[in-house]
């Protein structure tokens, strides 16, 4: 099991709606990130920057690479695009965070 954190952007005023959306996630969405090996998985938000920051454990036999071309987590970027920065894709604009520090 490894960790792996990302920084997303926020888009101004949607907070509350981004909050909502997370609050009622599609069973079907849980499902496919279970199953692709994700797990512990949080979402923080640094409210001056709009810098949503995630962090998730990932198995070692981990599918996640795979979901972008899955029908539930293109459906969920669709549904994510208008409070997000995002790709043309609608993918999200991510910026991947190493590990440099880690307490056990």
């Amino acid at each position: 099991m490894h960790r792996h954190a990302f920084k997303m952007t926020l888009k101004p005023g949607v907070l509350a709606e981004y909050k909502r959306r997370h609050d009622e996630i599609w069973p079907e969405l849980s499902q496919a990130l279970s199953a692709a090996g994700i797990s512990d998985y949080s979402i923080f938000l640094d409210e001056e920057s709009l810098t949503l920051f995630a962090v998730q454990k990932l198995s070692e036999t981990n599918t996640a690479a795979w979901l972008p071309q899955t029908e539930i987590m293109q459906k969920w970027w669709a549904y994510m695009a208008p409070l997000m920065e995002v790709n043309p894709d609608n993918s999200p604009v991510c910026t991947e965070l190493p590990e440099i520090f880690h307490l056990a």
